[in-house]
């Protein structure tokens, strides 16, 4: 399992915009084979950081994800949207379970 964990910075003035655009690309990358959980949240504080938290079964998937004709176009539109900085981490997992 793959873990991404991060945040992305953004203009506040075009905050909405951003966030249209980010439900449609978790709505249906939440449909792809391989996707465990993808999603970003606002930051309830500074309205200009969104977090990302993504869970992929296998390299593989999160593979055919960032090479898909959407999500290079998502690409294309970044400075548009005003995104300002993107970090993102990517964790391999070796074993999940509860903490109690």
């Amino acid at each position: 399992m793959l873990v991404l964990a991060g945040s992305v910075r953004i203009d506040p003035a075009k905050r909405d915009d951003v966030i249209e655009t980010t439900i449609e690309v978790m709505q249906e990358t939440r449909k792809l084979p391989g996707c465990i959980s993808f999603t970003f949240s606002a930051d309830l504080e500074d309205q200009g950081v969104l977090h990302v938290f993504q869970e992929w079964e296998s390299p593989e998937a999160l593979d055919r994800h960032l090479t898909a004709p959407r999500v290079e176009a998502v690409r294309l539109q970044l400075g548009s949207l005003g995104v300002r900085e993107i970090a993102i981490q990517r964790y391999a997992i070796q074993s999940v379970g509860p903490i109690v």
